[in-house]
């Protein structure tokens, strides 16, 4: 038994020792490499301008300062980007994305086009919740509820499974609206500029977009913003419904409520899965100081953004609620939805 253990305490050194050697040493992690944020929409919206924002900086606070750049990947409401990075992207950590808030609501409505299990990608943390709205012209009868309800209104969409195609399908069906999906737009500012260009009546887009980029259209009542698709009126737009608002029975406000849960998941950056546990620490801790970093704040109040940053692994936690809701809930959804 003595002369065991020696031999036991020799054998545990042995073992350990790999397990050792396979740490990776955070400096050499990125070290001259380039990572990407790919971009799951076109140019323009609060996708692209936070997911450029956050790869100006974040390289900054990466263990060997890499170069980091963004690429747009626009298509099918961000699915194309979303099955790449699930299925066919690098899992070192050098490929990252920005895709839509409504990842994890895709995948619980079995959308057409998803190849991506929400819950598995590695999330590296939010910039900001998220607030939609429904831009309508005033060219239209159609820019009151009255007005939608009695005439049809073309609104651009991104295509199926985006909010700008399932939110006008909702109000639809439960507000009793005549919205008309037109598809085939790459991003949400294409949508504005084909409302701009009387191509369609109507857009979705984010409060931020507007905010920053286009609220002379409100001021000189150009349009309007119909409804806001959130559960409870932001402080920040009083005066317009939120769509719970339009439930008229519990059934109704739990779909509402399902529908509009993707806000909390906002704007963000994740990666693939199967990330090593090392490199999703160090990518986490460089996004976090990236959201306390001085010049990356000056951007945010420059553009006069909503900020409402999240850790990482409070998002996973959001995400996970989201994909498992109530099978009821989802079932009515599908009916209404669709594809």
């Amino acid at each position: 038994m003595r002369a065991a253990i020696p031999l036991l305490a020799a054998a545990g050194i042995a073992f350990s020792a790999p397990a050792l050697a396979q740490a990776e040493n955070p400096e050499d992690m990125f070290r001259g490499k380039t990572l990407t944020i790919y971009i799951g929409f076109s140019p323009g919206g609060t996708y692209d301008l936070f997911g450029r924002m956050v790869s100006r900086h974040m390289g900054r606070h990466l263990p060997g300062q890499p170069n980091m750049i963004a690429s747009n990947m626009p298509g099918a409401g961000s699915f194309t980007a979303s099955n790449w990075l699930y299925r066919a992207a690098p899992k070192d950590g050098t490929a990252l994305g920005a895709v839509s808030q409504t990842v994890a609501i895709d995948e619980a409505l079995k959308s057409k086009g998803v190849q991506f299990k929400a819950a598995e990608f590695t999330w590296i943390g939010r910039i900001t919740s998220n607030i939609e709205v429904q831009i309508v012209s005033t060219r239209t009868k159609g820019h009151t509820l009255a007005g939608a309800r009695e005439i049809e209104v073309p609104v651009a969409s991104t295509g199926p499974g985006s909010p700008s195609d399932t939110y006008p399908r909702l109000m639809n069906e439960i507000a009793g609206t005549k919205f008309k999906i037109i598809r085939g737009f790459p991003g949400s500012t294409d949508g504005l500029l084909a409302t701009e260009r009387g191509e369609v009546e109507g857009a979705l887009t984010s409060w931020n977009t507007m905010k920053s980029t286009r609220m002379n259209w409100i001021t000189d009542k150009r349009a309007v913003m119909f409804v806001q698709y959130v559960a409870k009126r932001t402080p920040d737009l009083p005066d317009v419904p939120a769509l719970v608002e339009f439930a008229t029975n519990e059934d109704d406000r739990k779909l509402f409520a399902f529908a509009v849960s993707s806000a909390d998941i906002g704007r963000f950056i994740l990666g693939p899965p199967g990330i090593s546990a090392d490199r999703t620490q160090v990518l986490r801790r460089a996004f976090d100081a990236t959201m306390k970093d001085p010049e990356f704040l000056a951007e945010i109040k420059k553009g006069n953004f909503d900020f409402e940053p999240l850790d990482g692994a409070s998002l996973a936690r959001i995400v996970a609620e989201a994909v498992n809701v109530d099978p009821k809930v989802i079932e009515r959804m599908q009916k209404i939805v669709g594809e």
